[in-house]
Protein backbone atom coordinates (compact mmCIF):
# COMPACT_ATOMS: atom_id res chain seq x y z
CA UNK A 1 0.00 0.00 0.00
CA UNK A 2 1.40 3.49 -1.28
CA UNK A 3 0.74 6.19 1.49
CA UNK A 4 1.82 10.30 1.12
CA UNK A 5 5.30 11.45 3.05
CA UNK A 6 5.02 15.05 4.52
CA UNK A 7 7.37 17.15 6.66
CA UNK A 8 6.51 19.07 9.77
CA UNK A 9 5.44 22.04 7.61
CA UNK A 10 2.39 20.12 6.28
CA UNK A 11 4.19 19.78 2.94
CA UNK A 12 4.07 16.70 0.72
CA UNK A 13 7.45 15.36 -0.54
CA UNK A 14 6.73 11.97 -2.06
CA UNK A 15 5.30 8.71 -1.10
CA UNK A 16 6.42 5.55 0.32
CA UNK A 17 5.41 2.20 -0.25
CA UNK A 18 4.44 0.01 3.11
CA UNK A 19 4.76 -3.39 3.56
CA UNK A 20 1.02 -5.28 3.18
CA UNK A 21 2.61 -7.69 5.95
CA UNK A 22 2.36 -5.23 8.60
CA UNK A 23 0.04 -2.38 7.76
CA UNK A 24 -2.61 -4.74 5.09
CA UNK A 25 -3.58 -7.09 8.07
CA UNK A 26 -7.20 -7.38 9.17
CA UNK A 27 -6.47 -6.20 12.49
CA UNK A 28 -8.19 -9.00 15.01
CA UNK A 29 -9.48 -7.19 18.42
CA UNK A 30 -8.48 -10.83 20.36
CA UNK A 31 -4.69 -10.31 19.36
CA UNK A 32 -4.24 -6.63 20.00
CA UNK A 33 -6.01 -7.86 23.65
CA UNK A 34 -3.38 -10.35 24.36
CA UNK A 35 -1.28 -8.25 23.63
CA UNK A 36 -2.10 -5.32 25.31
CA UNK A 37 -2.54 -7.59 28.94
CA UNK A 38 0.05 -9.03 28.98
CA UNK A 39 2.32 -5.41 28.82
CA UNK A 40 -0.09 -4.15 31.35
CA UNK A 41 0.07 -7.28 33.54
CA UNK A 42 4.33 -7.03 33.19
CA UNK A 43 3.94 -3.26 33.94
CA UNK A 44 1.86 -3.76 37.23
CA UNK A 45 3.97 -3.18 40.63
CA UNK A 46 2.18 -5.98 42.70
CA UNK A 47 3.37 -4.87 45.52
CA UNK A 48 -0.09 -4.51 47.64
CA UNK A 49 0.24 -5.89 50.96
CA UNK A 50 -1.54 -6.37 54.06
CA UNK A 51 -0.98 -7.67 57.24
CA UNK A 52 -2.10 -11.34 58.51
CA UNK A 53 -2.73 -11.98 62.26
CA UNK A 54 0.61 -12.66 63.29
CA UNK A 55 1.60 -8.96 62.09
CA UNK A 56 -1.01 -6.98 63.67
CA UNK A 57 0.28 -4.85 66.23
CA UNK A 58 -2.34 -5.93 69.34
CA UNK A 59 -2.42 -7.65 72.87
CA UNK A 60 -1.93 -11.12 72.03
CA UNK A 61 -3.54 -11.35 76.05
CA UNK A 62 -6.25 -13.73 76.12
CA UNK A 63 -9.54 -11.70 75.83
CA UNK A 64 -11.64 -13.42 78.29
CA UNK A 65 -11.65 -16.63 80.02
CA UNK A 66 -12.13 -19.81 77.86
CA UNK A 67 -15.66 -20.66 79.71
CA UNK A 68 -18.27 -19.60 81.87
CA UNK A 69 -18.97 -15.93 79.94
CA UNK A 70 -21.56 -17.21 77.50
CA UNK A 71 -20.00 -15.79 74.38
CA UNK A 72 -17.45 -17.53 71.84
CA UNK A 73 -14.39 -19.22 72.27
CA UNK A 74 -11.56 -16.25 71.75
CA UNK A 75 -7.70 -16.19 71.73
CA UNK A 76 -6.37 -12.57 71.13
CA UNK A 77 -7.56 -9.82 69.30
CA UNK A 78 -5.75 -10.27 66.08
CA UNK A 79 -8.34 -12.72 64.36
CA UNK A 80 -9.51 -12.06 61.18
CA UNK A 81 -12.78 -11.21 62.95
CA UNK A 82 -12.17 -7.81 64.95
CA UNK A 83 -11.64 -4.61 64.16
CA UNK A 84 -8.18 -4.16 63.19
CA UNK A 85 -6.81 -7.36 63.24
CA UNK A 86 -4.93 -9.27 60.68
CA UNK A 87 -6.15 -10.02 57.05
CA UNK A 88 -7.19 -13.54 56.44
CA UNK A 89 -5.69 -14.62 52.75
CA UNK A 90 -5.38 -10.81 51.75
CA UNK A 91 -3.27 -9.77 48.38
CA UNK A 92 0.78 -10.56 49.14
CA UNK A 93 3.66 -9.17 47.07
CA UNK A 94 4.00 -10.96 43.47
CA UNK A 95 4.52 -11.02 40.07
CA UNK A 96 1.53 -10.49 37.73
CA UNK A 97 3.09 -11.33 34.13
CA UNK A 98 2.64 -13.79 32.39
CA UNK A 99 4.82 -15.21 29.26
CA UNK A 100 3.39 -14.59 25.71
CA UNK A 101 5.81 -16.26 22.93
CA UNK A 102 7.86 -13.78 20.59
CA UNK A 103 6.17 -14.44 17.84
CA UNK A 104 2.04 -13.64 19.25
CA UNK A 105 4.25 -10.16 20.34
CA UNK A 106 5.73 -9.34 16.76
CA UNK A 107 2.01 -10.50 15.28
CA UNK A 108 0.08 -8.36 17.95
CA UNK A 109 2.41 -5.36 16.90
CA UNK A 110 1.72 -6.09 13.10
CA UNK A 111 -1.94 -6.01 13.96
CA UNK A 112 -1.67 -2.73 15.87
CA UNK A 113 0.32 -0.65 13.02
CA UNK A 114 -2.29 -2.21 10.35
CA UNK A 115 -5.32 -1.07 12.44
CA UNK A 116 -4.16 2.52 12.63
CA UNK A 117 -3.47 1.85 8.67
CA UNK A 118 -6.88 0.87 8.18
CA UNK A 119 -8.34 3.41 10.36
CA UNK A 120 -6.70 6.42 8.45
CA UNK A 121 -4.77 7.34 11.46
CA UNK A 122 -1.21 6.75 10.20
CA UNK A 123 0.88 9.45 9.05
CA UNK A 124 4.37 9.02 7.40
CA UNK A 125 6.94 12.10 8.24
CA UNK A 126 10.16 12.60 6.34
CA UNK A 127 12.02 13.12 9.25
CA UNK A 128 11.34 13.69 12.86
CA UNK A 129 14.14 16.58 13.54
CA UNK A 130 13.69 20.16 15.16
CA UNK A 131 15.87 22.79 16.31
CA UNK A 132 15.03 22.28 20.34
CA UNK A 133 12.56 25.19 20.09
CA UNK A 134 8.91 24.20 21.68
CA UNK A 135 6.65 26.64 20.58
CA UNK A 136 7.57 26.41 16.87
CA UNK A 137 7.30 22.28 17.43
CA UNK A 138 3.89 23.20 19.14
CA UNK A 139 2.50 25.23 15.81
CA UNK A 140 3.55 22.60 13.46
CA UNK A 141 1.83 20.23 15.60
CA UNK A 142 -1.33 22.13 16.04
CA UNK A 143 -1.34 22.90 12.36
CA UNK A 144 -1.62 19.41 11.46
CA UNK A 145 -4.28 18.69 13.62
CA UNK A 146 -2.20 16.35 16.31
CA UNK A 147 -3.85 16.15 19.60
CA UNK A 148 -3.06 13.02 20.53
CA UNK A 149 0.01 11.79 18.61
CA UNK A 150 2.88 8.98 19.14
CA UNK A 151 5.82 9.86 16.80
CA UNK A 152 7.87 6.51 16.06
CA UNK A 153 11.40 7.28 14.87
CA UNK A 154 14.58 5.33 14.00
CA UNK A 155 16.81 3.83 16.02
CA UNK A 156 17.33 6.74 17.59
CA UNK A 157 15.46 9.75 18.15
CA UNK A 158 16.65 13.43 17.35
CA UNK A 159 17.76 15.37 20.24
CA UNK A 160 16.28 18.28 18.90
CA UNK A 161 12.89 17.02 18.48
CA UNK A 162 12.73 15.43 21.40
CA UNK A 163 13.85 18.69 23.48
CA UNK A 164 11.17 20.57 21.70
CA UNK A 165 8.34 17.94 22.10
CA UNK A 166 9.15 17.70 25.43
CA UNK A 167 6.63 20.49 27.20
CA UNK A 168 3.96 19.33 24.30
CA UNK A 169 1.14 18.05 25.68
CA UNK A 170 -0.44 14.63 24.02
CA UNK A 171 3.05 14.38 21.76
CA UNK A 172 4.82 10.82 22.98
CA UNK A 173 8.16 10.23 20.96
CA UNK A 174 9.73 6.74 20.36
CA UNK A 175 12.62 4.84 18.83
CA UNK A 176 11.59 1.99 16.53
CA UNK A 177 12.61 -0.05 19.09
CA UNK A 178 10.15 0.86 21.72
CA UNK A 179 7.25 0.68 19.29
CA UNK A 180 4.59 -1.04 21.10
CA UNK A 181 1.03 -2.47 21.04
CA UNK A 182 -0.28 -0.44 24.02
CA UNK A 183 1.22 2.81 22.73
CA UNK A 184 0.21 2.64 19.42
CA UNK A 185 -3.45 1.68 20.24
CA UNK A 186 -3.33 4.23 23.19
CA UNK A 187 -2.91 7.30 21.05
CA UNK A 188 -5.57 8.75 18.14
CA UNK A 189 -2.81 8.97 15.45
CA UNK A 190 0.64 6.95 14.69
CA UNK A 191 2.89 8.88 12.95
CA UNK A 192 6.35 7.13 11.69
CA UNK A 193 9.27 8.67 10.12
CA UNK A 194 10.65 7.35 7.21
CA UNK A 195 13.69 5.81 8.92
CA UNK A 196 11.15 4.57 11.72
CA UNK A 197 9.18 2.97 8.49
CA UNK A 198 12.20 1.38 7.33
CA UNK A 199 13.60 0.01 10.85
CA UNK A 200 9.94 -1.75 11.72
CA UNK A 201 9.85 -3.50 8.92
CA UNK A 202 13.07 -5.00 9.52
CA UNK A 203 12.62 -5.46 13.04
CA UNK A 204 9.28 -7.42 12.13
CA UNK A 205 10.34 -9.50 9.41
Amino acid sequence: MKLDVIKLDGDKVGSVDLDEALFGLEPRADILHRVVRWQRNNAQAGTHKVKTRSETSYSTKKIYRQKGTGGARHGDRNAPIFRKGGIYKGPTPRSHGHDLPKKFRKLGLRHALSAKAKAGELVIIEDAAAEGKTAALAKQVKNLGWKRALVIDGAEVNDGFLQASRNIEGLDILPTMGANVYDILRRDTLVITKAGVEALEARLK
